[in-house]
């Protein structure tokens, strides 16, 4: 699936996959998140991003956990 607004490049952020353009990785976005933060908030912390730039990252971490291959607990 492809995800226009997420970049994955070896030379940014050592691969890790951050908003196009930017240094600010998906992993950051997913913790503030769960950090209680609202999409608008976390977009308010950095001054390249947009809400839908957020969004986007939440949506490329469950696709990217939907396709990961799990295996059940012993």
């Amino acid at each position: 699936m492809a995800h226009q607004r997420i970049s994955i490049d070896a030379k940014v952020m050592g691969g890790k996959p951050v908003i196009a353009g930017t240094r600010v990785t998906v992993e950051q976005i997913v913790r503030e998140c769960a950090r209680g933060l609202a999409p608008a908030e976390v977009a308010d912390q950095y001054p390249r991003l947009k809400v839908d730039d957020v969004l986007a990252a939440l949506v490329f971490a469950a696709d990217y956990l939907a396709d990961e291959i799990t295996t059940a607990a012993e």
